[in-house]
Order: structure tokens, then C-alpha cells, then sequence
């Protein structure tokens, strides 16, 4: 099977573990695409399909300065330490038969239980990345994130934290948005900076309750694309993540922050105030340029898409490539910007939005139709908010002075 280039930039996130987690959080989505591979039990990546993956995404890569693996589930510590030993090493072979000098990089999306002294000896070794999943104070952390038997986990979570700092991991902190810890973003926000925290991304938990097609396949929560469904209880409210996102901007100047402490959210909106490339996916105008490939060699259009209709083929059986700039994931990506609603073509927030993610497309528009992002409320209060700021700072930056100058410089008041 030759190998062919895809057109364009792209990235493939590997599930090697499947949806096999030892925690149960009452808000993952992930959770229950098990029922997609219930007449094949087994959800580890056999050796045959990790050599597959690993060659065929270095060598698909080979018009890109680096190859960026990344590794989640799931839970990925549940494959093992020699799982990953494994696939560093093949990476690094390949690296030499086919990278030509390219840089080869990993990340690691964990909840951290599993983290000990000799995990993350090797991570920091070689380099990794990790994204750890820590949702603030335990109060609030453990109201959702608990074990398969319901006990809390926060503890856990926080010796992770202090591993990956004693063996100078670099790490970030993905912290889930939802209804209760969006009345409480300070206390989210100084926790984790008074943990030593510097890298945070917070991601809004919006799901919906099956309906009666996607209960009939054994799942809980509702695929995109259908506006009927009743909101999950531990959804964000719109208004209320908007608030949340412009509380933490303001703390973060409020404290002198700018320069020290990194939240992505913040990054995101900068990158798109200058027209820098950098901004996540659901905030640029089109998407499909990051797939997933399954435990088994399943890849899906989107990690928020693993649904039969979105399946794109099978990387032992066809070349990433192929799949990749296939004319159903071409239109999967251009679908983001062509069914934007007239509301948000004409909305004064449009190059810092960009609708959001197609699966939280399902609000009726001012015209009635389904097609608006269910967070457009506090994207708007967000996105509105930040101008000034995110101007005075590009400002600052022009004339040779740092970004964090914008409290010093008293260029804005933010507790008025």
C-alpha cells in the first residue's frame, strides 16, 4: 500500500486503549462508544495496528516539519508503560527511515490516576507532553469525576500533579466547564494556580440525552446533527461559560498574571484578534483536519464524531491520506463555514468565533431554523469582552514592550 501526502496539514490523535477508562465521569463522552465494538470485546491496540499507525502517520507526514503524536482514550495508562516504550521506539526506527531530520513529539491525555514514579520518569525522558484532566477543588472536581465504585478522585489526581512536577514533566491542565463550576471560576482558577499550575484549557461539557435512534445503539448521550434531545443536568449554561471565561481573563490581568500563566482559551482569542494561525478548531472558519484512529484501526472524522456515519475507513485496509482528503471529510470540514447561519455571517464576533463547534450547532437562529451553537450567548459576552484588552496588548507589543506591561502601564481598569 503506497503511501500517499495529504494535501494540507493534519493531525491523528490515537485511542490505542479504546473507550476503556477506570474512572466513570457522569459527563464523558467517550465513555459509551464501547457500544460501537461490542461484537469485538477486545479494545487494546494489537502490535499489527500500532506498527500501522506509527509508519503510516510518519510517513503520510513527510511535508511537515514535525510528526505530533498524541495518545488518549479513554484512559491510555490502562495499555502500560511497555505499550508506550514500544511505540516511542518504533517511532524513533522510522523517525530515521523516513523522517529526513523531521522532529517527532508526543502527547499524553491522562486522568492520572494511574501515574507513578516510573511513568513519568519515562515521560519526562522522552519529551512527552501530558494533558492531565483536573477540574479545580475537590468540591468540585469530585462531583463528577469519580471512580467506576463512585469514591472521589481528586486526591489521586493531585499526586499525579505532584509527580509530574517532582520529575519536571511538561504538562497542561484541562479543566471541564460545567454547570456548577461555572458559578465558581476564581476558585477554579487560583486552585490550580496555587498548585503550581501554568498551562490550563477549559472546555465546556454541553451534551445532550440520547434519542430514540442512538438509545437503540446502545448509547446514552446524543450524536450531532439531530436538534432533538434534552440537555444533560451537568451541562454549562451558555451565559453562564461566557461569564466564567470573562471573570477568568479579568483575574488573570487582576493578577498580574500576562506572560506567566498560559490559558488557552485566552491564546485562542489572541491568535484570532491578529490573524495568527493557532487557534483551536472550533474557533477557525472550516475543520476536518484532525481525525481519530481507534483502538482497532477505525478512523473517524472528529474525536467529538465517533459515530458509525462518520467513520472514514480503516488505516490497515487505507492510506491516512486517502481518508483524510476523501471527499466525505473534504465536506465535513467546509460544512463548518457553509452552514454558518446568516446571524452569525453577520455577527460583529464572527473572526473570533466562527460558529463554534458544528456539534453544539443545534439552537434555532433568528430565522427559525436549527443552526446555532448553543453557547453562542456567552461566546458573544466573551468574545465582546476582550477587544480592548487583546488591542491595548498587540499595542504594548508594537512599540517593544511586553504584554504584561498592561497592568504597569495602567492602560485599562479592570475592578471598576
Amino acid at each position: 500500500m503506497q503511501q500517499q501526502v495529504p494535501t494540507r496539514a493534519f493531525h491523528v490523535m490515537a485511542k490505542p486503549s479504546g473507550s476503556d477508562c477506570n474512572l466513570n465521569c457522569d459527563y464523558c463522552f467517550y465513555l459509551e462508544k464501547q457500544s460501537l465494538y461490542h461484537e469485538k470485546p477486545v479494545t487494546h491496540m494489537d502490535d499489527d495496528t500500532l506498527e500501522a499507525y506509527v509508519r503510516h502517520y510518519i510517513a503520510a507526514s513527510e511535508t511537515q516539519n514535525e510528526v505530533a503524536f498524541t495518545w488518549q482514550g479513554g484512559e491510555p495508562t490502562l495499555l502500560g508503560l511497555e505499550f508506550y516504550r514500544t511505540a516511542f521506539n518504533r517511532a524513533v526506527a522510522l523517525q530515521a527511515k523516513y523522517g529526513a531530520g523531521r522532529k517527532i513529539s508526543n502527547s499524553f491525555q491522562t486522568n492520572g490516576v494511574l501515574l507513578d514514579d516510573e511513568w513519568c520518569g519515562f515521560l519526562a525522558e522522552n519529551h512527552f507532553l501530558v494533558g492531565l484532566s483536573l477540574d479545580g477543588p475537590a468540591e468540585i472536581h469530585n462531583q463528577y469525576r469519580v471512580t467506576k465504585g463512585g469514591r472521589p478522585t481528586h486526591k489521586l489526581v493531585m499526586r499525579a500533579l505532584t509527580l509530574l512536577q517532582k520529575h519536571h514533566v511538561d504538562y497542561n491542565v484541562l479543566v471541564c466547564v460545567n454547570r456548577t463550576s461555572a458559578l465558581q471560576p476564581l476558585q477554579v482558577y487560583d486552585f490550580l494556580c496555587d498548585a503550581g499550575v501554568e498551562f490550563i484549557q477549559f472546555i465546556p461539557v454541553v451534551e445532550r440525552l440520547a434519542n430514540e435512534t442512538a438509545a437503540h445503539a446502545g448509547l446514552k448521550l446524543h450524536a450531532p446533527g439531530d436538534i432533538q434531545g434534552e440537555l444533560t443536568e451537568w451541562s454549562v449554561c451558555p451565559q453562564e461559560f461566557g461569564e466564567f471565561l470573562v471573570a477568568i481573563f479579568d483575574h488573570w490581568i487582576k493578577r498580574a498574571h500576562v506572560g506567566k500563566i498560559f490559558v488557552m482559551n485566552i491564546e485562542w482569542a489572541f491568535a484570532n484578534f491578529v490573524g495568527a494561525p493557532g487557534a483551536v478548531c472550533h474557533h477557525q472558519p472550516t475543520c476536518g483536519r484532525s481525525v481519530i484512529v481507534e483502538h482497532n484501526g477505525d478512523v473517524y472524522a472528529c474525536d467529538h464524531y465517533v459515530y458509525p456515519q462518520y467513520r472514514l475507513g480503516n488505516m490497515l485496509q487505507q492510506m491516512i491520506a486517502e481518508m483524510i482528503d476523501s471527499p466525505q471529510q473534504q465536506a465535513f470540514g467546509e460544512d463548518k463555514f457553509k452552514q454558518l447561519p446568516a446571524q452569525c455571517r453577520s455577527c460583529n464576533v464572527l473572526k473570533a468565533c466562527w460558529g463554534g463547534c458544528p456539534k453544539h450547532r443545534f439552537m434555532l437562529d433568528a430565522s427559525g431554523k436549527p443552526e446555532l451553537n448553543y453557547l453562542c450567548a456567552g461566546y458573544q459576552r466573551y468574545f465582546r469582552h476582550l477587544p480592548p484588552y487583546l488591542k491595548a496588548m498587540v499595542d504594548l507589543l508594537a512599540h517593544g514592550r511586553p504584554a504584561s506591561d498592561i497592568m504597569q502601564a495602567h492602560l485599562l481598569v479592570v475592578n471598576k
